[in-house]
């Protein structure tokens, strides 16, 4: 399973490529938003370009396929790392199928069934991210549409890569590599809680207090 990162936070980003795991980033407006404005937007992708040897998603804002299709060539020229993030809309998918067969790579976001993610692999799209965690806010169970998308795509052998995202918490990560799925992007929060274990913290403690009474 590869990792992304779920952020536009540059120290972060620092912080989780130092561990040597991390496969790509995630951006998105209300991330971009976050970081306060303090350089310009393609500045910031071509900064987390540069820090990840792997995919990073940023976002189209417009909603009509002409200024879509803009952006997302727009985008793309950016950085040889850019993926460009499509909403599934009608338009979302149109725009995902042109730009997909121009040979831009799509994440097609905002997926919350598994019809409208056979609709973004047949249009072409690179990945698709069901957001599990808005799912479990309204009663259903987001795993169990990932994992169904993950069956449907093997039925057919779409080359479309599954991304999990709206992870809230490290059983998220776990139970989306049960499904089988190709990525899971979370928050920095949550990947730095996937190495935490308090038995872990115990037992280092006792092995360096049992070590510090033998003689040297």
């Amino acid at each position: 399973m590869k990792f992304f990162l779920d952020t536009a936070n540059l120290d972060e980003i620092r912080d989780a490529a130092s561990y040597g795991v991390l496969d790509g980033v995630t951006t998105n407006p209300t991330l971009v938003a976050n970081e306060g404005g303090q350089r310009g937007f393609k500045e910031l992708v071509r900064e987390i370009c540069e820090i990840v040897n792997g995919p990073v998603s940023a976002e189209v804002i417009s909603t009509d396929i002409e200024r879509m299709l803009d952006e997302a060539r727009e985008l793309a020229q950016i950085h040889h790392h850019v993926v460009v993030k499509m909403p599934l809309t009608e338009d979302g998918i149109r725009a995902t199928k042109k730009v997909s067969e121009e040979g831009i790579k799509v994440n097609v976001t905002l997926v919350f069934s598994p019809s409208q993610a056979l609709l973004a692999a047949k249009a072409g799209a690179a990945y698709v991210s069901p957001f599990v965690g808005r799912l479990d806010d309204i009663s259903n169970i987001g795993m169990d549409i990932v994992r169904e998308i993950v069956g449907i795509y093997k039925n057919y052998g779409y080359p479309t890569e599954v991304l999990v995202a709206s992870v809230r918490h490290p059983v998220h990560v776990v139970e989306a590599a049960k499904t089988g799925a190709h990525i899971v992007t979370m928050p920095y929060k949550v990947f730095k809680q996937l190495v935490k274990h308090p038995l872990t913290d115990i037992g280092l403690e006792r092995f360096l207090s049992d070590w510090g009474k033998t003689k040297k």
